[in-house]
């Protein structure tokens, strides 16, 4: 059974930074893809970062500069360095993934989800 856990959430002041880890378990060999999304409340969840097992990173505009991904196949675990947060990026964050060596942004593109991690940042 695939499995992914989130941890790394918390608070933080703007300006500040988090790194967000997935573990993942349950997946044969390390040729998925893995992503991060968000969700706010009263808002959609949202496509934040992928990486494949090659390490080809993509990342969505809000977050490009700011976040960066990554990803230890050794230990099937992926993260997210969240650097200069603002109050807009506070949300539940979730991890997500896919048995595919390739990703896509769309949410219906993943199979496997994390039950997520708060990041609340305060102004």
């Amino acid at each position: 059974q695939v499995q992914l856990v989130e941890s790394g959430g918390g608070s933080v002041q703007a300006g500040g930074s988090l790194r967000l880890a997935c573990a993942a378990s349950g997946f044969t060999d390390s040729r998925y893809c893995m992503a991060w999304f968000r969700q706010a409340p009263g808002s959609r969840r949202e496509w934040v970062s992928s990486m494949t097992p090659y390490g080809a990173a993509t990342y969505a505009d809000g977050v490009s500069g700011r976040f960066a991904i990554s990803r230890d196949n050794d230990k099937n675990a992926l993260y997210l360095q969240m650097n200069s947060l603002k109050p807009e990026d506070t949300a539940q964050y979730y991890c997500a993934a896919r048995n595919t060596p390739w990703c896509e942004e769309s949410l219906n593109f993943f199979t496997t989800w994390g039950q997520g991690t708060q990041v609340t940042v305060s102004s």
